[in-house]
């Protein structure tokens, strides 16, 4: 029983994770390399992560430099940008590459929230899954199916709640002006 609750614990600890992760790559109004982390550029024929071919610095608030360690890489790093769904224009100079994020409009930011609240609700189903494996192992004697129930419950809803306050302080940072 102890294994079962302990698995399922660490199951969902790896969901929160995972929201945490894609929290992290919503686009606030501030620079964040995060922010970066899905972009695949077209690197000699192979799709190559972004982080993997260039450094990615934050000199200001709403700027990101990007300095690839190959120079004549640049360019292709600067359409795989453009080709995103960050709606950023990338200024080319020289070798290296500079993002500037603009303000996000009122109307962009309510979408944002949306989507934080969608992917909050997609971790809550992965949560409550997580919660109904773990109902469903067969291994166990009815009494501990019932101690082990309320065990599980009780998880759940912790992580249900650190999921609520997630998306609560992320709601703030994106409302923020």
């Amino acid at each position: 029983m102890q294994n079962v609750i302990a698995e399922t614990e660490t199951k969902m600890k790896k969901a929160i994770d995972a929201l945490k992760k894609d929290l992290t790559g919503i686009r606030t109004g501030r620079a964040n390399p995060a922010l970066l982390d899905h972009i695949k550029v077209n690197y000699y024929g192979a799709d190559v992560p972004l982080k993997q071919i260039a450094s990615i610095g934050v000199p200001e608030p709403r700027m990101m430099v990007i300095t690839p360690f190959d120079k004549s890489a640049a360019a292709e790093i600067s359409k795989a940008i453009q080709a995103s769904d960050l709606g950023i224009n990338p200024q080319q100079d020289g070798g290296v590459i500079r993002l500037v994020l603009p303000e996000p409009s009122e109307e962009r930011r309510k979408e944002l929230v949306k989507v934080i609240k969608k992917e909050g609700e997609q971790s809550k189903v992965s949560l409550r899954n997580i919660r109904r494996e773990a109902r469903e192992n067969k291994s166990l004697t009815e009494d501990d199916l019932k101690t082990m129930d309320k065990k599980i419950q009780e998880i759940t809803d912790k992580y249900s709640k650190e999921i609520d306050s997630l998306l609560a302080s992320k709601e703030k940072e994106i409302m923020e002006v």
